[in-house]
């Protein structure tokens, strides 16, 4: 009851309010003394794929260093940033954390590397992309449940991981151009892709571009694919280094680098307050329906700092998701994904049980898909093992 009054307080009339839930696909009695999206968000941190996110790649396969960060340790950033943004904003933290901890669960292992092969693998039989194969873990792939499959998680929570970066159905797509998975959850269980999504989501959209912005810097640094000299034009970014040598004269390097990310988060997170309690201020909105009802987002950078992120994204496409070192990493990385798929899809006898029974008994198409969930399901380090017992003739 005091936590209910709390939350009665603490949320904004336009937060995404737990007690107003749209419900699961699948009905069940609430939990005494958690929310709906508190639920959520336990359901996915047990979840098996969320595990697995610990050896999945973010930029660095796992065998070439302990301090990289992985698709786990992204997430578990991703949602730190996101509540303090939701708090702030007077948002539920607990959907803004849920979906931060979601966003990821449909990558490939290998980074976007292994999701471009599984793509080219799967084009005759409708492609793969990884927003989809989200939504297909969250409610298919994963079983645990005695009534259900996946984890029939909230409309809300489920609304979020899908349409977190915005509509999916904009600009003339229709309901069949998009990915059969989101086409057929959404016969069933309608998650108005035309519109954006709840401000809890926007806020764990922006919070992936704060972390991973920042995070590919440290990582970058760390790896030697350019220098803090290399740094010193880029707006923000060479600032902030500036601003910290001028503070500690003859500081240490990781701690120039980790007070300089640091600021450097700080500066984006205040923005995205900034500019999203100017636009609150400016709409007005008093529901959640009303946000969704602006045809914007209400979550957002200013237009500087808009500017500034795509800058240094580009700066971290060219020095470093194109470095040559990665591009051979990268290389095989896709032939291992290649590889596994067309082995696995000619002769399904190879699949571990129950996979192999299931594909046997499937259409070409239906085991391609499986084939291509087993695949996603991976870990770097499962996929490399795999690959080796497979193709590997003395393994």
């Amino acid at each position: 009851m005091a936590d209910e009054l709390w939350r009665t307080q603490a949320l904004a009339s336009y937060a995404t309010l737990p007690w107003a839930s749209r419900g699961r696909l699948h009905v069940e009695p609430e939990a005494p003394n958690r929310s709906p999206f508190q639920r959520d968000r336990d359901r996915i941190i047990h979840s098996t794929a969320f595990r697995r996110l610990k050896h999945k790649t973010q930029v660095f396969v796992y065998h070439e260093g302990d301090h990289y960060r992985t698709r786990l340790t992204h997430s578990l950033e991703v949602a730190q940033i996101a509540r303090t943004i939701c708090r702030t904003l007077r948002l539920d933290e607990d959907l803004g954390e849920a979906v931060a901890l979601a966003h990821d669960l449909g990558h490939t292992p290998f980074g976007h590397a292994g999701e471009e092969a599984l793509d080219a693998a799967m084009k005759p039989f409708g492609g793969f992309d990884h927003n989809a194969q989200t939504l297909r873990i969250l409610t298919k792939l994963e079983e645990r449940y005695a009534e259900f499959n996946g984890l029939n998680l909230t409309w809300e929570t489920l609304e979020g991981a899908v349409k977190h970066n915005g509509p999916l159905l904009e600009d003339g797509r229709v309901l069949t151009d998009l990915p059969a998975a989101i086409v057929e959850y959404c016969r069933d269980h309608d998650l108005e892709l035309d519109g954006h999504a709840g401000p809890e989501a926007q806020v764990a959209a922006l919070s992936d571009d704060i972390a991973y912005n920042n995070h590919d810097i440290d990582d970058g640094l760390r790896a030697g694919l350019f220098e803090i000299a290399d740094l010193r034009d880029l707006p923000l970014v060479g600032e902030m280094f500036v601003l910290v040598e001028k503070k500690y004269p003859g500081i240490a390097q990781s701690r120039l680098i980790h007070e300089a990310i640091r600021r450097m988060i700080n500066a984006m997170v205040e923005d995205v307050l900034a500019e999203s309690g100017r636009r609150l201020a400016e709409a007005r909105p008093k529901s959640v329906a009303d946000v969704r009802a602006l045809g914007r987002p209400i979550v957002a950078f200013s237009g500087k700092m808009a500017a500034t992120d795509r800058t240094v994204k580009g700066f971290l496409y060219k020095r470093m998701y194109e470095h040559w070192h990665l591009n051979r990493s990268h290389s095989k990385a896709r032939r291992v994904v290649m590889d596994l798929f067309g082995l696995l899809f000619a002769e399904p006898n190879c699949l571990p049980p129950p996979w192999r029974e299931r594909a046997e008994a499937a259409e070409r198409a239906a085991r391609a898909r499986l084939v291509a969930d087993y695949i996603a399901g991976m870990t770097d380090r499962y996929a490399l093992d795999e690959h080796r017992r497979l193709f590997d003739l003395w393994s």
